[in-house]
This record gives structure tokens, sequence and C-alpha cells, in this order.
């Protein structure tokens, strides 16, 4: 990653359309929500959908507030508003299924963990590159020094430029992503709702934050049967993350699975077939609640 100042606001008009997500209605009586990563998209979850939709799954992939508009609306919105997104496909879910699962990845993890918090019901959560903290080895070392950017008011001009290897280890598909993310501008924002955003506004680590802080508050009352899964050598968030979830939670059937062979976007990277069979296995097993 880089760091990127801007003065101006990058421009662009608010989507007049955009897609819910992506939904393949099932026949098991049971449904998955996948939740994509912060400034990521559906499609990020895409291979665990078609993989849990062979089997009969429901699945709902939903896109988190404001995700395709312009960055300048994107960096302002709350974190509240992203988990409001879970809790309507929650809810949209429970009616008409026996058996709700929630899966996350890197802050969808975070918001999957407080929708089994919200509501006990849930049936399992998969944590998959859960982001408590930014401490990955490819993440720049002066990091921790935009914590004080709320405080000198220029929170809303910096701006990560995101860099090879993009959270993969697969050369591939990394090249894929790197033919969109390497001649991107801040200016250009076409195609975020489909690859993501190539800058990260930094006034977004300051709703990460507060995420975090109400998450670990709640962390030892969820009592849903919760997997974590993280690459040992995650480039975006070091193994304490994981460690730290699984510590955690209350759940009487809990377990951690290391990659070791991925990055950071561990499902679309080499291990994405493992992460499917793992969410599987744990999801099949009838739940036992604590």
């Amino acid at each position: 990653m880089s760091l990127v100042f801007s003065l101006r606001t990058p421009p662009g008009k608010m989507a007049a359309q955009l897609d819910e997500g992506l939904f393949l209605p099932g026949t098991n009586g049971r449904a998955l929500i996948l939740i994509h990563g912060l400034t990521g998209t559906p499609n990020e979850m895409r291979f665990l959908a078609f993989v849990f939709h062979s089997q009969g799954y429901t699945v709902f992939c939903p896109r988190l507030a404001n995700h395709g508009q312009p960055l300048a609306v994107l960096r302002a919105t709350p974190w509240e508003d992203f988990y409001g997104t879970v809790r309507t496909a929650y809810r949209r879910l429970a009616a008409d299924h026996r058996e709700v699962f929630a899966s996350g990845l890197s802050m969808g993890a975070l918001l999957a963990l407080l929708l089994a918090d919200e509501f006990p019901a849930v049936a399992g959560v998969s944590c998959l590159s859960p982001t408590l903290f930014y401490d990955g080895w490819n993440v720049p070392w002066y990091h921790f020094l935009l914590h004080l950017a709320p405080w000198s008011g220029l929170e809303n001009h910096f701006y990560f430029k995101e860099e090879p290897p993009y959270g993969l280890k697969n050369e591939r598909i990394r090249e894929s992503v790197h033919k969109f993310y390497a001649h991107a501008a801040l200016e250009d924002m076409r195609d975020v709702d489909r690859f993501g955003y190539p800058y990260f506004p930094v006034r977004l680590l300051s709703e990460l934050r507060r995420l975090v802080r109400h998450l670990r508050r709640r962390l030892g009352s969820i009592r849903t049967p919760c997997q974590v899964i993280q690459a040992r050598h995650d480039d975006v968030t070091s193994l304490r993350n994981a460690t730290l979830i699984h510590d955690g939670v209350a759940s009487a059937r809990k377990e951690l699975i290391l990659l070791e062979d991925s990055y950071h976007v561990i499902t679309a990277d080499q291990e994405r077939g493992k992460v499917a069979q793992h969410l599987l296995d744990f999801f099949t097993h009838e739940p036992t609640r604590a």
C-alpha cells in the first residue's frame, strides 16, 4: 500500500441503480449470508456462493451500504450502515429458512459476529481473515500514525492506494486484479461496483476502529458455533486477529484453521477450495448450543 494525499474531493455522482448483490435461491431449507470486505464487492464471495448453492443452500451475498457509490459517499458511511445491510439480509432469510448461517471476509467477518450476537438463532458463523487490526506484513510502517488523522482535520484527504499482492498469492488472479488497479486514478471510479475500490479512504479507518471497539465488548457474549480461518502469511492482518476472536467468543463449539498457501483474500486465493470445504464441514455439523 502507498499513501496518497489529495485536497480535492473525488468526483462522481450517485449511481442510479446498483444490484443488491448475489442471490441464489436454494432447496434444502438452509441459507448462508456471505459478507464481503470493506471497499470490496460481492464478487469476493462468488466462489463460496456457488459451492454452497450446489449443496442446496440459499446464498445471499449482499452489497454493503454505499459500496459502488462515489468514494466521497463511501468514506462518509458509518459502520452501522454496513451492519444494517447484513441485518436486513438476515431478517429476509430467517423468515423462510429453518437455519441461517453467516460468513464474512475481513471486516465482513466482524459484521457476521455482530449478527450472531444480536440474533442468537444464527446457526453458525465463520470468520475469514478477520480484520481487527491492519498489522500484516504488507501494511506500511507509518499506518499507525494515521490514527492521528481525525485530530488533524485531514482524514478526508488521505487514501491508501492498493498495490501488489492485493491479498492474493495466486499469480494469475493477482495479475488480473493488477490490470484494473495499476492504472486507476483517484478521479476515476469506473467499475468499482464490480472490482472494488483501488483507493481506501483513511476516513474509514475511524469507522473500523469504532466497529472493533463495539465488537470487542460483545465477544464474550457470543455463543454461536464459531469458526475462524486465516492464512498464516496474511499480508493484511496478523494471526493475533484470528486468535483474539477464537479465544474471545464464548462458543462451546469453535475452531481455528490456519492456511499455508494463501494471503488475505482466502475466498479467491490458492486454497479457496479448502476454505469452502472447511465451511461446509463446520456448518453441516449439528450445532451444539452453549
